[in-house]
C-alpha cells in the first residue's frame, strides 16, 4: 500500500504505472473519495468537539440550579449525537470504498525496471554456465522420470486431478536433497529458517499484497476462514505484522514449505510434467530491512546471489532476467527472474524470482521499527525462491543426462544421497 500522501502528489505517476501493470484502478475516483473522507472526518471531529463543550457546561449549569438551560444543553446534545451518527455511518460507507480503492493501488517502480506488457520483454541481465551440447537424442524430464521411476504422473492425476503428481524413491530423494542443500546455504548466510503456517488467515493475505488481485489463484478453506498460501512469503512477513522491530540489522528469515497454487487461467501452458503444478514445496528467502533505498537494493542483489549460488552447486546453467511492468506484480519495485535451462523445451524456464516491495507490504501489515531520531518508519520487505520442487528437477534431470542412460547428480548433492554420484539402471540409495 502507498502512502495516501504520495498518491495525492503524484496521482499521475501512480495511474500510469497501474497502467503498465495492467490493474484496473482510477486514482482520479480514489481522489475524489479521499476527499469525501477528509471532509466527513473533519466534520465528525467538529461535532465531537462541539459534544464535548455542551457535556462539560451542564455540571456547572447543575451548580447553578439553571434547569432549563440544563434541558436545552441536554437537548441540543441529543441532536448532535443524531447528526454524528448519520455522519459516522456516511463515513464509515465512504472509508470502506476508499480502502477498497486503495488496496488496487499498485506499488511503484524503479527506474530501471523495463516497460513492457509480458514476460516476453524482460530484459536479460546476464547468463552464467554453458549450455549442455548432447550428441544424442535428449529425452525430457517426464521420460527420464518414468524410465527410473522417480515419480508417477497419472496415479497422481488419478487420485488428485490434473497436474498432480507421486515423487518416488530417488526423486523423492533429490527433492529433499535439493531443500536441504538450500536450507545449509542460507542457515550459514545468518538466515533463521522456519517451518511455517500454510493456512493463513484472509488479512494476512491481503496485508501482503496477494488478495484482492490474487484471489483466483488462491484454494479458500471455506469451513476454517482460511486460505492455503501459494509461498511462505505470506506467513514470514505476517510473522511480525502488528510489530515494531528491531532492524539494525536485517531480519534474514528462510520458510521452508508445502505451497498450492489453482493455476487459474493456466490451462495449456506449461502443463506437461511437473513445471506447472498445484502443489510444491519451496524455500523462500525474506528478509525485513530499514526504510532505505539503498540498503534494500543491496540486499535485493544479496539474496538474488543466493538462488544463483544454489544453481551454481546444482551445475545447471541459467540466466538473470529484470521483470518489466507487465510482469512484476501489484506490490513489486523491482524484480529479477532467474530462469533455468530446460533442454526439452529448448529455453530457460522460470525456477526463482527476487523481489523488493519497498515499504509496500509493511505499511498494509503495519511492521515499523525506530530510526535513529526514535521516529516510527515503515520497515522494507523483500523475497527470493531460492529453490522450488519439483520444478527444479526438470533442469536437474535433463542437463544432467547422459548417452548411456545415466544421470549425473552434482557433487554437492551427493551427500544427501549417501553418495550417489549418478543414477542409473539398477542404482540404490541403500544396501
Amino acid at each position: 500500500m502507498l502512502d495516501i500522501r504520495y498518491i495525492r502528489e503524484n496521482a499521475e505517476v501512480v495511474q500510469t504505472v497501474a497502467k503498465h501493470k495492467g490493474i484496473q484502478v482510477s486514482i482520479a475516483e480514489l481522489l475524489q473519495w479521499d476527499v469525501k473522507r477528509r471532509e466527513l472526518l473533519q466534520e465528525a471531529e467538529g461535532l465531537r468537539k462541539q459534544r464535548n463543550e455542551l457535556s462539560q457546561l451542564i455540571p456547572r449549569l447543575a451548580k447553578e440550579g439553571k434547569k432549563d438551560e440544563i434541558e436545552r444543553t441536554k437537548e441540543d446534545v441529543r441532536g448532535i449525537n443524531t447528526v454524528l451518527t448519520e455522519k459516522e455511518t456516511e463515513l464509515g460507507e465512504v472509508e470502506a470504498k476508499w480502502g477498497e480503492l486503495m488496496q488496487l493501488v499498485p506499488n511503484i517502480i524503479s527506474p530501471d525496471t523495463p516497460i513492457g506488457a509480458s514476460d516476453e520483454e524482460n530484459v536479460e541481465i546476464r547468463r552464467v554456465g554453458e549450455l549442455p551440447q548432447f550428441d544424442f537424442a535428449i529425452q525430457d524430464h517426464v521420460t527420464l522420470g518414468e524410465t527410473y521411476d522417480l515419480f508417477d504422473l497419472p496415479r497422481g492425476a488419478k487420485v488428485a486431478g490434473t497436474r498432480q503428481y507421486y515423487l518416488k524413491g530417488i526423486g523423492l530423494y533429490l527433492h529433499r536433497a535439493v531443500q536441504q542443500l538450500a536450507i545449509d546455504v542460507l542457515t550459514k548466510r545468518g538466515f533463521t529458517v522456519m517451518d511455517v503456517p500454510v493456512m493463513v488467515r484472509e488479512d494476512m493475505m491481503t496485508n501482503t499484497g496477494f488478495f484482492p488481485l490474487g484471489r483466483e489463484q488462491t484454494y479458500e478453506l471455506g469451513r476454517d476462514n482460511a486460505w492455503l498460501v501459494g509461498t511462505s512469503e505470506v506467513p514470514l512477513v505476517s510473522y511480525y505484522s502488528g510489530e515494531t522491530v528491531d532492524v539494525s540489522e536485517p531480519i534474514r528469515m528462510a520458510g521452508v514449505s508445502n505451497c498450492f497454487r489453482r493455476e487459474a487461467g493456466a490451462a495449456g501452458r506449461d502443463t506437461r510434467g511437473l513445471y506447472r503444478v498445484h502443489q510444491f514445496a519451496k524455500v523462500e528467502q525474506v528478509v525485513i530491512c530499514k526504510n532505505d533505498p539503498a540498503v534494500s537494493e543491496a540486499i535485493l542483489q544479496e539474496i538474488t546471489r543466493n538462488a544463483e549460488d544454489l544453481l551454481q552447486l546444482l551445475e545447471v546453467p541459467y540466466r538473470v532476467v529484470a521483470v518489466c511492468t507487465g510482469d512484476i506484480g501489484q506490490g513489486v519495485y523491482k524484480k529479477y527472474d532467474i530462469e533455468t535451462w530446460m533442454p526439452s523445451r529448448e529455453n530457460f524456464g522460470e525456477t526463482q524470482s527476487a523481489s523488493n516491495l519497498l515499504e509496500f507490504q509493511a505499511r498494509r501489515s503495519n511492521i515499523r521499527y525506530r530510526d535513529e531520531n526514535g521516529q516510527l518508519q515503515y520497515c522494507h520487505t523483500l523475497n527470493n525462491t531460492a529453490v522450488a520442487t519439483p520444478r527444479i528437477l526438470i533442469p536437474l534431470l535433463e542437463n544432467h543426462q547422459r548417452a548411456d542412460g545415466s544421470i549425473h547428480i552434482p557433487k554437492a548433492l551427493r551427500k544427501y544421497l549417501n553418495g550417489l554420484e549418478e543414477i542409473k539402471p539398477g542404482v540404490k540409495l541403500f544396501g
